[in-house]
């Protein structure tokens, strides 16, 4: 952001303060189709806005006198140590926003040593990921196509590059209606590929496209049948995203997944679904510690991060903050936005009278005013 001094005729720079800067600065740089691709929310974009909205009704209950000198935002995913319980979430079409696209995401994450759940949808493959940020930790978000054979060769692909875990995305039977997609009739530009496809649909460019590749290739089919066919191709963890009900993660439990992502997916698909961080608690009750939980949706200060940890989430993660990082300054941009987080959360325990993540749980939280 500049801020011009109209006298001398020089601009300095505006401080991004909060990730709020981000969004106005992407809304303002990007075009209309991209940033209303990202934007967008289903239908009346309802339960995208309640996202937002439920994190500011619910209310922290901050001890005090707790010598908060040293604190330590540090925890583990699957096992695995991250710097502080903040990922990327699986988002497409990173190059929209930024040139290098999913290659920048990769470095900055890598960079802070966070987590970051790479998309089937992205503009760069899988590998000039992994040849960019070669120690980074990362997952990859999966969908399941009604040929099998693709999803099991991706499968096959990410196990071999060092990918940790499968993320099964279970709420995309039929893409939501985001209007403003239909209006602006949005298409991937020319030089963007779905590079995880790349060549693979070639025989087939006539046929209506999709998001990057021809209608109909998800398979609504898909049940949790399909969650043992895909423990049977792969060593990898399978964390499953998109349960919103306490019958479903019970039902992901008994299937022997090891994770769910508690995700409305941005308010993108089904409108009218609860707010993620209201459906958390009912599935942590649910669950009781046998896997772990994490959510996605809404997250947009270091308070959010505190409050979803208290209700019971091992780890959130931010999807449109990324991509507004990007826009802004590419790989800088998307490490601060991971920065700001982190010190907001870190300030925000502190205030809260807590020194690591371990001490964060339920009493934090006032339920009274909810």
């Amino acid at each position: 952001m500049n801020i011009c001094n109209r006298e001398g005729g020089r601009c300095a720079e505006m401080a991004m303060v909060c990730l709020t800067d981000f969004e106005e600065y992407a809304k303002e740089h990007l075009s209309k189709a991209t940033w209303d691709y990202y934007a967008a929310g289903a239908d009346e974009c309802c339960t995208r806005d309640d996202n937002l909205l439920a994190y500011k009704r619910i209310r922290l209950r901050p001890r005090i006198l707790r010598d908060v000198s040293v604190s330590d935002t540090r925890t583990t995913v699957q096992g695995t140590e991250i710097s502080f319980p903040v990922g990327i979430a699986p988002t497409a079409f990173h190059c929209l926003a930024w040139h290098e696209g999913e290659v920048a995401t990769a470095r900055a994450t890598e960079a802070l040593n966070t987590c970051y759940i790479t998309s089937t949808y992205s503009t760069c493959s899988v590998e000039e990921i992994v040849a960019a940020a070669p120690t980074g930790y990362r997952w990859f978000q999966l969908y399941v196509y009604r040929d099998r054979k693709l999803s099991e060769q991706i499968v096959h692909r990410v196990e071999a590059l060092g990918y940790k875990a499968l993320v099964l995305t279970v709420d995309v039977p039929y893409t939501g209606k985001r209007r403003n997609d239909i209006r602006n009739q949005f298409k991937l530009p020319p030089h963007l590929k779905v590079k995880n496809f790349d060549g693979v649909f070639q025989q087939e460019t006539a046929a209506p496209e999709e998001y990057g590749i021809p209608a109909n290739t998800l398979d609504p089919s898909i049940s949790w049948k399909d969650v043992y066919w895909l423990q049977s191709i792969t060593r990898l963890p399978i964390i499953i995203k998109g349960i919103l009900t306490k019958e479903d993660a019970e039902l992901a439990v008994e299937h022997g997944v090891q994770g769910i992502v508690v995700s409305n997916h941005g308010g993108r698909q089904l409108d009218g679904g609860p707010a993620s961080i209201d459906a958390l608690t009912e599935i942590v009750d649910t669950v009781q510690g046998r896997i772990e939980i994490y959510v996605d949706g809404g997250i947009r200060t270091g308070s959010d991060v505190l409050k979803a940890l208290a209700l019971g989430a091992k780890c959130v993660f931010i999807g449109r903050p990324a991509v507004w990082g990007l826009a802004y300054k590419g790989e800088e941009g998307v490490r601060e936005v991971l920065q700001i987080l982190n010190d907001e959360f870190r300030l925000s325990m502190a205030l809260s009278g807590c020194r690591n993540v371990a001490e964060i749980n339920r009493n934090l939280i006032q339920f009274s005013k909810l």
